[in-house]
């Protein structure tokens, strides 16, 4: 297929063929983006954040990916407390997607997920349970004794287990991770960074039932002897900030208060991470502030839908239409500043002329998205219609024509 390409500008964005529409976590484009470094960056220095070794991270969640918001201090390694729950759900949620087990299975507790310290659901040993108990309670209430039974069903042991979260993990490129138990327990060896919380995070966003049971405050579970257990949500964010629905909380000695707490307003979802403050409520205040921040200064802007029509066509030779009209071959959303959206900008990369036959969907040209004249995007440019080549009473006729 020849082309001879122009291009075609057109600023001042607004027009109807690019006006937004949300896709919560559709598969999307995504964008690297830094947001606020100067705010947080002074945020850092007033915590201390260089003796404390405390981190904060903002970030955006897009399409089931990620807008990183701070690299402040990015690769300070921290305790893995906070993300080793949030992997054991991940791996349970993903194999429950893949069918190979059910909510609805049973799971017999053994005596020493039963006997598991720290946050526990109070299970009994040798009583059996749904799943589904085991895995609201891991999620919602941290429950080191209904992970540890979630791991040994699915795994066998724990030791099986934490093999296949450190593979996950580096899939996910969590580089600066290693996991030692499935509940984030005090243990040698175990470790994160906020970097990778973060890829954790965007992971499990793509898994709703984990926001089911992560923004529940307060909830019970029945053993099997009739016997209550009340359970109380460690973040406290999900009750006194809007939107909050998860992530996790964990504390130690070593960690000291850790915090990824995620909150949706407006079609965007922001992921707050702290990681080793000295004091409880600080973890919430600093999370809450960041929240606020990137709800109040940025908003998700969808710049282009799939399949909009560019209002624009191009000569087909040898078709049996004169030209086809165009198309975005794909959509995109990102996050911009407020005020930024005026700065945005399409310019389209067309040929003069193509050949037939020519399909629905086929490769044009290319539209670049420009912020404040930069190029920040690439989009396809394609054919919104098939145009064949004509058939031979049409091409005669067409002869004929051009002929007289």
């Amino acid at each position: 297929m020849s082309r001879h390409y122009s291009s075609r500008s057109y600023g001042g964005y607004g027009s109807s063929r690019r006006r937004t529409g949300a896709d919560r976590f559709g598969i999307l484009t995504f964008f690297l983006l830094l947001i606020s470094s100067g705010f947080l960056a002074a945020r850092l220095l007033t915590t201390g954040v260089l003796t404390q070794k405390l981190t904060l991270l903002l970030l955006a969640v897009l399409a089931g990916l990620f807008v990183l918001c701070l690299l402040a201090v990015f690769h300070v390694v921290h305790y893995g407390v906070v993300t080793a729950v949030v992997v054991t759900a991940l791996l349970v949620l993903e194999a429950l997607d893949r069918d190979e087990i059910a909510l609805t299975d049973s799971v017999q507790i053994s005596p020493r997920a039963a006997a598991m310290k720290g946050s526990q659901a109070l299970l009994d040993a040798s009583a059996v349970y749904p799943l589904e108990d085991l895995l609201r309670t891991t999620i919602m209430a941290s429950a080191n004794d209904s992970a540890v039974a979630l791991s040994e069903y699915i795994a066998g042991s724990e030791e099986n287990f934490v093999d296949r979260m450190n593979r996950r993990a580096a899939e996910l490129g969590m580089t600066n991770t290693n996991y030692v138990n499935c509940t984030g327990y005090p243990q040698s060896g175990q470790y994160t960074t906020a970097r990778d919380v973060c890829r954790l995070c965007c992971e499990i966003a793509k898994h709703p039932r984990y926001n089911q049971y992560a923004s529940v405050w307060i909830d019970k579970l029945t053993h099997p002897s009739g016997r209550v257990t009340d359970l109380t949500n460690t973040n406290r964010l999900v009750r006194f900030y809007e939107g909050c629905d998860g992530y996790k909380t964990g504390s130690t000695d070593a960690a000291k208060y850790c915090l990824a707490a995620t909150a949706e307003k407006n079609g965007m979802r922001l992921v707050a991470i702290v990681l080793g403050t000295p004091v409880s409520q600080t973890r919430f205040n600093e999370a809450r502030q960041m929240l606020d921040y990137g709800f109040a200064t940025y908003r998700r802007v969808v710049i282009a839908n799939k399949g909009d029509l560019l209002g624009q066509n191009v000569e087909v030779r040898g078709g049996s239409a004169e030209s086809v009209p165009l198309a975005l071959g794909s959509g995109l959303s990102m996050l911009l500043k407020n005020g930024q959206q005026s700065g945005l900008s399409l310019s389209v990369q067309l040929p003069e002329s193509v050949d037939a036959p020519i399909a629905q969907g086929d490769i044009i040209g290319l539209v670049d998205v420009l912020l404040d004249g930069q190029v920040i995007a690439k989009l396809n440019c394609v054919a919104a219609e098939d145009v064949p080549r004509p058939g031979f009473i049409e091409g005669l006729l067409r002869i004929l024509r051009n002929w007289r």
